[in-house]
């Protein structure tokens, strides 16, 4: 019987029809194609054997279909249950459990709350806030959300306070600056196979891969081995099999700094080519592996929290 790999995609095309057609040409009894959903029963058996999913972050209403999918035996890519609960500060504080550098990290309470939120119900907050325990500079930034929407460097307490004043009913994170020398970003994929790349988020988007090896030293072969280590121990604690992994360089040591990113950016023209068959051809191996696999047994989120205790 033939299984089938469905992609679930927003605008994007070059990622996935280079996926589709690579699947297709391997020849392996596994079709492609993109996802087609409907109004769906909860109890409806899965349509597709394996689903790529690139946009759920954006589309709600996709999320609850693709949990009730893995329910029902889809292998969804990434893990629905783990893509809607994580945040970036439960995140950071795993990697620092399993021995990943991070940079100091703090949870902020709301700037703003809703009308149903009066001073009494908030009386567990101290008052006032211990601003000078924050280390400057700074980046604040949500704690769930991607694509750098609402984040900002401070290099001040009155600055923070300015920026703070504007960030409403989101909560964020403040996290300290890693003043860098190199910046690493690691795709992964199947969270075994890594991919170390030079990457300058100082650039235009469309320059921050092919750019950065202007404006970086080369990478050191131990430092290299090292993000590897860091970012495989991230994506198999997370159980992420489509990621990238971002590391700033200071002093030789690599501080993990943005590694849930569970739709990367893979525009075919900004990643150079060799770099987007890599991705190509990884993903499409995994899919094909995973249309063979029975579906998982467990979903249980103690699993993929699993990892060594940072001593």
């Amino acid at each position: 019987m033939t299984k089938t790999v469905a992609l679930l995609t927003g605008r994007e095309r070059t990622f996935p029809d280079a996926l589709i057609q690579t699947i297709q040409r391997r020849g392996a009894g596994v079709d492609a194609g993109y996802a087609s959903l409907d109004i769906t029963p909860v109890d409806a058996p899965p349509p597709y054997a394996v689903i790529v999913d690139r946009i759920s972050h954006d589309v709600p209403c996709y999320q609850p279909v693709l949990k009730c999918m893995a329910l029902r035996g889809s292998h969804v890519i990434n893990n629905p249950f783990w893509r809607i609960a994580d945040d970036k500060a439960f995140g950071t504080a795993l990697a620092a459990r399993l021995g990943v550098p991070i940079p100091r990290t703090f949870v902020l309470p709301s700037k703003e709350y809703g009308e149903d939120i009066t001073p009494a119900s908030l009386h567990n907050l101290k008052f006032p806030l211990d601003w000078g325990s924050l280390p400057f500079p700074l980046y604040i930034k949500p704690h769930w959300g991607g694509g750098f929407r609402d984040v900002y460097r401070v290099e001040s307490l009155e600055a923070l306070w300015r920026t703070y004043d504007r960030t409403g009913r989101l909560t964020m994170i403040a996290q300290e600056s890693i003043e860098w020398e190199q910046y690493i970003r690691c795709v992964v994929i199947g969270q075994d196979n890594v991919l170390p790349l030079l990457w300058d988020p100082r650039l235009p988007h469309h320059e921050r891969y092919l750019g950065a090896a202007s404006t970086m030293p080369a990478l050191d072969p131990a430092l290299r081995d090292r993000v590897v280590e860091h970012a495989r121990t991230l994506c198999h604690a997370l159980g992420y099999d489509m990621n990238t992994c971002e590391f700033a360089v200071r002093d030789g040591v690599p501080y993990a700094i943005d590694f849930m990113n569970s739709a990367p950016d893979f525009e075919g023209k900004f990643l150079g080519e060799e770099t987007f068959s890599w991705i190509v051809d990884q993903m499409a191996t995994l899919c094909i592996r995973l249309a063979g696999t029975p579906p998982r047994t467990t979903l249980r989120w103690d699993a993929m929290l699993s990892g060594p205790t940072a001593p």
